[in-house]
C-alpha cells in the first residue's frame, strides 16, 4: 500500500486541499493515522482532521459529488509543495 507523504498537499475528491502534517498512530490498534488540516476556511472551526490512512487512500465508489473524477478519496497535488506548518 502507499504511504501519506507528510508535509504535502492533498486533494479530496470533493475539491478542497488539506496539509498532511504528520502521521500517528492509534494506540491500540498500531494502525496509522493520518494527520491533516484543511487550507480553506471553515465557518465549524475545526482546523485539525485525523483519519486512518487505508481510508485516506482508499478507491471511492462513483458518486455525484465526486468533483473531480478522482479514483481515491484523496490524490497527491505535486504542483503544490509550500509547507504550511
Amino acid at each position: 500500500m502507499e504511504e501519506v507523504k507528510v508535509g504535502r498537499v492533498y486533494r479530496h475528491f470533493k475539491g478542497n486541499y488539506y496539509f498532511v502534517e504528520n502521521v500517528g498512530y492509534d494506540s491500540e490498534t498500531k494502525e496509522r493515522m493520518v494527520i491533516y488540516k484543511p487550507l480553506y476556511h471553515r465557518d465549524d472551526g475545526r482546523t485539525i482532521w485525523v483519519r486512518p490512512e487505508k481510508m485516506f487512500l482508499s478507491e471511492i465508489p462513483e458518486r455525484p459529488d465526486n468533483i473531480t473524477g478522482q479514483k481515491t478519496r484523496f490524490v497527491l497535488v505535486d504542483e503544490i509543495e509550500k509547507n504550511y506548518i
